[in-house]
């Protein structure tokens, strides 16, 4: 409830509580309807509702004020990445990794920490992708907001353009992610002034959030018993590898992919 009002009085279209009982965990809210951008989005109109979803981001973002929302700190990330070795290499792939592995896995993700520690904060919704919006007068309605929290000012526009169940082209990505950055510019919200510092922040954040979308699907799989979600695993593993081959710092990892996978190394840097 609080989020959604931090949403409206950004003047975001977000359910509105109409009646509520608390006591009892009763809420009447406001339908957004049943159209997602998953389900409408194609090459036909996927500028223009992402377009939609990036000025929908920036005015959130616009709309931060310190103490709304619980820090996106090193203790969260650092409880999210180990989602990774515990449920998607331990559990689903049953892989335990030897004391130089794990002081490998140890770098990166403080590399990957550091990093999104170092980005100006912001509200992030932190699922802020296309299963999450709805097509909807205004563009778009939010959605599945609960988790939002104070942090990296990269993590939504990856989350959008990086997604769990859609993938698109590097080119269009790189295109979008430059309008976004544009946009945030132009409104004085603190992305960096080279887009390239801001897009290698970018990647680096969505490697975090990949390795714990992987831990996380395995778990909801096993523990929860949910079906489906190991399915979209190796779009993710994609996303891993092709960020990892992009940065020397992180080869360790495509090395460590490389032999989890059984699969020859094939390292190529171009940042």
């Amino acid at each position: 409830m609080h989020v959604a009002s931090l949403l409206a009085d950004a003047g975001l279209n977000a359910p509105r509580v109409l009646a509520q009982d608390l006591a009892q965990g009763f809420l009447l809210l406001s339908d957004l309807g049943t159209t997602t951008y998953l389900s409408a989005i194609d090459e036909t109109n996927a500028d223009r509702l992402f377009s939609e979803a990036t000025d929908a981001l920036v005015t959130w973002q616009l709309a931060t004020r310190a103490r709304e929302l619980p820090p996106y700190d090193a203790t969260l990330l650092r409880r999210e990445l180990d989602l990774f070795p515990e449920w998607y290499l331990g559990r689903h792939l049953n892989v335990s990794l030897e004391a130089q592995a794990r002081e490998t896995l140890e770098r990166i993700f403080a590399l990957l920490i550091a990093s999104a520690l170092a980005q100006p904060k912001v509200y992030v919704h932190r699922d802020y992708m296309p299963r999450n919006l709805m097509v909807t007068n205004p563009n778009p309605g939010i959605l599945d907001f609960q988790d939002a929290v104070h942090g990296p000012i990269t993590y939504d526009v990856v989350s959008l353009f990086r997604d769990a169940f859609l993938s698109w082209d590097e080119e269009r990505v790189l295109d979008w992610t430059i309008r976004y950055w544009e946009k945030a510019r132009k409104h004085g919200l603190p992305v960096a002034a080279d887009f390239a510092d801001f897009y290698r922040a970018f990647e680096w954040m969505g490697l975090q959030r990949h390795l714990k979308v992987l831990g996380i699907f395995a778990r909801i799989h096993y523990r929860d018993g949910k079906t489906g979600y190991l399915e979209d695993t190796p779009r993710f593993v994609g996303y891993v590898r092709a960020v990892a081959s992009r940065y020397e710092a992180l080869a360790p990892l495509l090395r460590l992919f490389d032999r989890i996978e059984g699969r020859a190394a094939e390292v190529r840097y171009s940042f």
